[in-house]
């Protein structure tokens, strides 16, 4: 799960996005959110992935300027792939 890590660094967003999610922490319950988010109650070298994926999808979806796009969707699945990713084990 090495590359999870750069991954996530390169990250782009718009600042109000990102500030959102990290404020959002606070009320992140992975027993609760994870299996609504991804469906799943996964450990976080596999749930980091499916969350990017997401995450990934939710931005296209932003971009395009669809109106399926869900900003608080957004920031939970941000405000989890941060979690998750505090989660995995470090680096040596």
């Amino acid at each position: 799960m090495t590359e999870a890590r750069p991954a996530l660094a390169d990250l782009r967003r718009p600042r109000i996005l990102v500030n959102a999610a990290r404020h959002g922490l606070s009320g992140y319950r992975r027993d609760r959110d994870l299996k609504r988010l991804i469906d799943k109650d996964l450990p976080p070298e596999t749930a980091v992935p499916r969350l990017m994926h997401e995450e990934e999808r939710l931005e296209e979806t932003r971009r395009a300027g669809d109106a399926a796009y869900s900003v608080m969707r957004h920031i939970e699945v941000l405000s989890a792939l941060i979690a998750e990713a505090r989660l995995l084990p470090a680096l040596v």
